[in-house]
């Protein structure tokens, strides 16, 4: 059993702070959530709201039924109430002007007002909801932020339990014991990905919805060692990184699709004189400004070729907050071990998504250093930095660690010792080094995961945040004796391709499903395997896709 709910009202009004704290107590009540987040780019006003779906199984996505509406304003009634199921409810506060029949007027003000601090009113709501679905609030009153004065935390405190006891409880869900479970958003998955992944510096320029990804890490860079450096602008960001990596550190940046735009030069900077370095792209769609606080995947093709010439890259996209940890882990290792550019691309949807999953397994973590301390170097003999190798990976030295001995770099092209060169040969060499590790990048990367059963008849494709998705959909209609299953991507690039090819020489139509206009995954296979899609179901509006999405796409089409 599982229920779906939505906060809504225009910023300014508390809804990351009710939320927040229904979320917590879910947890707390031994029960998965899954909350995602609809704003508009504005600091007061328009129109916000977050979806919450939670019960008693790990959940990936949103749904669209709603069980409950918490309407802090009209406007969240106008525009949510045809989404509530039959025997769904809305709850507002008994100024709210409505006709609407489902809507439970109640005094959730004037309770605040009682207690001298009307901004309280959300926390009385938030007592209603929890009382509704029969949530225990003992204990859950420390997620109340520490920043707020006492007397405002205690009078907070005392507006959910005069909530509690507005309304009597019609749900009721067993829950289990999830104190070995986190609650976490993607970007902080991230984040703490990047710590347990050796992360020394990171660098970057404030842009949503990658911006706090960069706050989380300053926030924890005396504590952990590290140094967050926010520059001035996104070229800056990913020098800074460039330039400490060459130095010996392990380095990062982030930033979203128009902040990546401005990094791409030194994209290849990075490329031709191989230095680890990773970038995480938090798409929002374009072009230009676009929509600044929505979510697409529309900078995949952007991604796999951005910078002039040809260098060796991996791109890979998270699926959800449990997998981004690992891949944060993942992206610095392989960046390390070739010497080259690694992007990590996720998304707007999973960046601000919170959800509940099992705490991370730091055995399975480990730190790969592949900095060369010089020691098989002959007396006298020059290091190489560029040195032609058979698998196209040169030792690669830290300036200053070995005495006698200068690491030069360079981003003309170059000899094996790192001078300029215009040379046909040396150029050829040089360029088919570096290229030799696509190759080898290849092999790390991770085959789709399939999502159903192998007796399938329809398959469909995706990758990133279309994942939670995708499970619902394949699950519902699995239910319905539908033969479709799903291979959802991870690893984006350089393709891993033998899943693929084998489930799509069992199938009788394959279809993409991507939230951009031109079906970027699809032509990535297609231009790397010669497959076609049969169809595709794209959204490019800025709001997830979700299962029932898919579904009602596939519906349409007689399936």
């Amino acid at each position: 059993m599982e229920f779906n709910i939505l906060i809504g009202g225009s910023a300014g009004q508390g809804l990351d702070t009710v939320s927040t704290f229904i979320e917590k107590s879910i947890k707390k009540a031994g029960l998965y959530t899954f909350s995602n987040k609809d704003y508009m780019s504005r600091v007061r006003g328009g129109h916000n709201f977050i979806q919450i779906r939670f019960g008693e199984s790990l959940v990936y996505s949103h749904k669209n039924k709603l069980d409950l509406i918490l309407a802090l304003d009209e406007n969240t009634i106008t525009y949510h109430k045809d989404r509530l199921k039959d025997d769904g409810i809305i709850i507002a506060d008994k100024s709210i002007k409505s006709d609407e029949s489902k809507v439970l007027k109640l005094g959730l003000l004037d309770v605040a007002k009682s207690l001298g601090l009307s901004k309280a009113f959300t926390s009385v709501a938030a007592g209603v909801v929890l009382k509704y679905f029969s949530i225990d609030i003992k204990d859950t009153f420390n997620y109340f932020s520490n920043k707020l004065p006492e007397d405002v935390k205690n009078k907070n405190i005392e507006a959910v339990k005069l909530g509690y006891h507005l309304i009597r409880s019609k749900y009721s869900l067993k829950g289990k014991d999830l104190s070995n479970h986190l609650l976490i958003d993607g970007n902080n998955a991230i984040a703490l990905g990047a710590l347990a992944g050796g992360l020394n510096f990171y660098s970057a320029y404030p842009m949503t919805p990658a911006t706090s990804i960069m706050t989380y890490l300053a926030k924890r860079q005396v504590d952990t060692n590290i140094v967050v450096d926010q520059a001035e602008d996104e070229i800056a960001a990913i020098n800074f990184a460039i330039g400490a990596s060459y130095a010996g550190a392990r380095a990062m940046t982030g930033s979203s699709g128009g902040g990546v735009s401005l990094m791409v030069e030194a994209f290849g900077l990075a490329g031709i004189t191989e230095t680890p370095v990773v970038v995480v792209d938090s798409q929002r769609p374009g072009p230009a400004t676009g929509l600044p606080t929505r979510t697409e995947q529309s900078d995949l093709s952007f991604l796999l070729t951005a910078a002039q010439g040809e260098f060796p890259r991996a791109v890979i996209s998270v699926r959800n907050a449990e997998e981004a940890f690992y891949k944060t882990v993942k992206a610095l290792n392989l960046a390390d071990k070739y010497q080259t550019l690694v992007i990590l691309l996720t998304d707007q949807y999973l960046a601000d998504s919170t959800v509940i999953i099992p705490k991370y397994d730091l055995s399975k973590v480990k730190i790969e250093s592949y900095i060369d301390d010089g020691n098989d170097l002959l007396d006298g003999e020059e290091y190489k930095r560029y040195k032609i190798t058979s698998n196209g990976i040169s030792k690669r030295m830290i300036p200053g660690n070995e005495k006698g001995q200068t690491v030069l770099v360079d981003s003309d092209e170059h000899t094996e010792e790192a001078h300029i060169t215009e040379e046909a040969e040396v150029r050829n060499a040089q360029m088919e080094k570096r290229m030799k590790k696509l190759n080898l990048l290849k092999e790390e990367m991770e085959e789709p995961e399939l999502i159903g059963n192998e007796d399938f008849e329809i398959l469909l494709v995706g990758f990133g945040s279309t994942y939670g998705a995708l499970k619902d959909a394949i699950e519902e209609l699995n239910k319905k004796s539908k033969k479709v299953s799903a291979l959802s991507f991870g690893d984006l690039y350089p393709l891993p391709e033998k899943s693929l090819r084998k489930y799509y020489s069992e199938t009788k139509k394959i279809i993409n499903v991507e939230q951009n206009y031109l079906g970027q995954l699809g032509k990535l296979i297609t231009q790397e395997t010669g497959i076609l899609m049969n169809g595709s179901i794209l959204k490019y509006d800025g709001r997830q896709l979700n299962g029932e999405d898919i579904i009602d796409a596939l519906e349409k089409e007689g399936i």
